[in-house]
């Protein structure tokens, strides 16, 4: 399939990185990657404007409704960990097969459904084959693409294809239910899906064996999908119930035990933890996580009260209101593609804090809305600037947290970066909503609700302090200080006497010697946080 890895010698050196050379391969599985992606992310938001047809041709009850939309995102939320686990234990290819397939079989058969229970139990499988297929989708760029700007620009058209299912789920949706029917919402995925499925059988290598390490650890698996869930369920059921309700409670004390029970068997008890101890003492993984939870908090509630805004106080429909969200997605897909260049500049934790900052200025900006406010005149502006941060902000975390991973492991620090995703969102989206009931008026709920993103996205900004700098950060400023030694030995003229052909040859030495020279330090970087991260897990084996 053109794809030639770089196989583990034994001997320790940079070889040791799992990755794929050939840039048309590499190029196939990013694209691959991403649409799975696109189709995962959509199906969140997708079916929020077909909701009112579904209730009127299924006969859903008012509080059966909300399922449609909380089964799938209630079970994706649950089965992350166990996703990403699943592409380490079982072969990222197989794992990622196993979660399309499932994904697109619901998808037809809730397509096809004729009554609420058949719906709902259909959007629950589909949020188990996308628990499966997200980790997997990050899981194959960080083994395909080593360490560096190739992963990076990777990651960045990920993180732009990602928000643009975010952002582009109620334009479609709103497109497909008026032009076809809410049906459509659910079967567009089968054709998609089953392209996907031939692509990723012709594009991806075949998993290799997994030696030792043990088989998948139930006892972790069931107390992590049990604690997330529950602990999910508990902060949804505050919007309805309020923080002391009894629904809320138990939610909440359940989950908290089984996540405690969860810590304690992974760190004592299990000889093939679902996530590692040792992953979790890496401080670019807690510290990458902790931002990423509460960036999650901000951006996946905005997306709610903006479309509740656009609808409640502009009046806008299904299909106007996806087309209001158009200026969020492209400013977030512009600026998620200048992420790599903007890191090289100032490195993944300056970019971090300045596009936090960013973003909060724009929620500051978004608060001032007032009643009576136009979409030129009380949203366009805040969503460029917000969305620009947004963008920026994405790629430098996943980085982050994604870096010096061992590839066996990979999976599941991506589907913890995931989860710790979807629990910032789903608890962000509950505490604001909460907090917008203590407002009086519609005008002074959405400035609380902006005010108290803002105040959350400049945590983000101080927390990124605790973040370490990349080894690639490292390489990018060695770059630009030799950089800057090139241009001053080589501004010159050629001297008198001399050819210009002898004034390029000597540039291009020069040249193909500072070339070896980054390609050395960013080896020998890259190797050693990967020996470093591989003896901190070596002198931390858990008790049989």
């Amino acid at each position: 399939m053109g794809f030639r890895e770089a196989h583990d010698t034994g001997s320790g050196g940079p070889d040791t990185v799992a990755t794929v050379r050939d840039s048309r391969a590499r190029s196939s599985v990013l694209w691959l990657a991403c649409a799975a992606q696109f189709m995962v992310v959509l199906d969140v938001s997708v079916v929020n404007v077909a909701l009112p047809s579904i209730q009127r041709a299924l006969g859903f009850t008012g509080s059966g409704l909300q399922w449609v939309v909380g089964g799938y995102a209630l079970v994706f939320a649950g089965f992350l960990l166990l996703g990403g686990r699943l592409a380490d234990l079982y072969g990222r290819r197989r794992a990622f097969l196993w979660g399309l397939v499932l994904f697109c079989a619901a998808s037809l058969v809730g397509g096809l459904a004729t009554t609420p229970g058949i719906l709902i139990g259909m959007r629950a499988v589909q949020g188990l084959g996308a628990a499966v297929l997200a980790p997997a989708t990050l899981t194959l760029l960080t083994t395909t693409y080593a360490e560096g700007p190739s992963r990076t620009r990777a990651l960045a058209i990920w993180t732009a294809v990602s928000s643009a299912g975010g952002a582009a789920g109620n334009l479609i949706g709103g497109v497909l239910t008026e032009s076809l029917s809410w049906r459509s919402i659910l079967l567009v995925n089968v054709p998609i899906g089953a392209v996907a499925v031939l692509a990723a059988v012709r594009v991806l290598p075949a998993d290799r064996p997994r030696g030792g390490g043990g088989g998948l650890d139930v006892p972790g698996a069931v107390l992590a999908t049990l604690g997330v869930s529950t602990l999910v369920y508990g902060v949804s059921r505050a919007e309805e119930h309020g923080w002391t309700g009894p629904e809320t409670l138990a939610g909440l004390a359940l989950g908290v035990l089984a996540l405690a029970a969860f810590v304690l068997v992974e760190a004592w008890f299990a000889s093939a933890p679902l996530v590692p101890p040792c992953l979790v003492r890496l401080r670019p993984v807690w510290a990458g996580n902790t931002v990423m939870l509460l960036a999650g908090a901000c951006f996946i509630p905005m997306w709610y009260f903006l479309s509740l805004y656009m609808q409640d106080a502009l009046h806008y429909g299904a299909l106007a209101t996806g087309l209001g969200f158009l200026p969020h997605t492209l400013a977030g897909i512009a600026t998620a593609r200048l992420a790599p260049a903007a890191m090289r500049r100032t490195g993944s934790r300056g970019l971090i804090i300045a596009s936090a900052l960013l973003s909060a200025a724009g929620f500051v900006w978004q608060s001032r809305i007032a009643e009576g406010s136009g979409y030129v005149d009380g949203l366009l502006g805040p969503a460029i600037v917000m969305s620009a941060g947004m963008g920026l902000l994405i790629t430098p975390i996943t980085t982050t947290v994604t870096s010096g991973i061992q590839p066996r492991d990979a999976g599941a620090a991506s589907g913890l970066m995931n989860a710790t995703r979807q629990i910032g969102g789903t608890i962000g989206l509950a505490a604001l909503v909460t907090l917008a009931a203590t407002a009086t008026g519609a005008p002074a709920s959405y400035r609380v609700v902006f005010t108290a993103l803002a105040v959350v996205c400049t945590a983000v900004a101080a927390l990124a302090f605790t973040l370490p700098p990349l080894p690639q950060d490292r390489v990018d400023q060695f770059e630009r200080h030799d950089g800057r030694q090139f241009s001053q030995m080589s501004g010159s003229e050629p001297a008198r006497g001399h050819s210009h052909r002898t004034g390029d040859g000597r540039q291009r030495r020069r040249r193909d010697t500072m070339n070896r020279q980054r390609s050395s330090l960013r080896d020998k970087l890259s190797w050693t946080t990967a020996c470093t991260n591989e003896l901190r897990c070596s002198t931390s084996t858990p008790l049989a």
